[in-house]
């Protein structure tokens, strides 16, 4: 939903249930960075395989592109995969060119936010204060990814929901096994972990204490 300058307005359709939908079954994104197409696919199945319905291939340098490639392959269309680190329009067009069905950023951008509007491509930004909260609602975004979410700590994340009861959060950034129910218990929707949360049956764990 836009103005007619360009600038979303209001409440994006579709982007609060994709999220809410794609976090239901298990409250994780998998979030791949640095991984060859071998090892991010490796890790997507694994964590497709424990329930995770969202994986998200980081695009913060070319490499990054065909590791997205190979996931969305493996996937055959029957679970959604994003692209992180998406911090301009045109890191969004070419993420969505590669085959991305949704954008994920370490902040927020109004000009990628604004095109992913355009693109109709659910988009989760960063956030780390309030400012920031208010400014994506303002936006029309309602679902955010606190980060880093290991320095704002799960109390930022209940403290949010007094002035912004509307906003839902994604806590992304050092969450792990030992603290990521602490996020879902502070009000979160969901937590971002690593590949790593996916070897040694880490993952498992995680998902137990959730």
């Amino acid at each position: 939903m836009t103005t007619n300058d360009g600038a979303p307005t209001g409440s994006i359709p579709g982007w609060a249930d994709f999220f809410r939908e794609g976090l239901a079954p298990v409250p994780v994104i998998l979030i791949l960075r640095g991984t060859t197409p071998e090892e991010a696919v490796a890790a997507a199945r694994a964590a497709w395989s424990a329930g995770v319905r969202l994986v998200e291939v980081t695009q913060e340098s070319e490499a990054g592109a065909p590791a997205l490639e190979a996931v969305v392959s493996a996937a055959e269309g029957r679970l959604p995969v994003g692209a992180g680190t998406v911090t301009t329009p045109e890191r969004l067009r070419r993420a969505v060119d590669a085959g991305a069905e949704f954008g994920v950023a370490p902040g927020i951008d109004p000009d990628t936010v604004a095109e992913a509007d355009r693109l109709g491509v659910p988009f989760l930004p960063g956030v780390s204060s309030p400012t920031e909260v208010g400014q994506a609602l303002r936006l029309g975004v309602t679902t955010v990814k606190a980060f880093p979410a290991k320095v704002l700590g799960p109390a930022w994340v209940s403290a949010m929901a007094g002035p912004f009861p509307e906003i839902r959060v994604v806590a992304t950034g050092g969450v792990d096994a030992r603290n990521a129910a602490d996020y879902l218990r502070a009000g979160a929707v969901g937590v971002g972990v690593g590949r790593s949360a996916t070897e040694g049956g880490a993952l498992a764990e995680l998902i137990r204490t959730l």
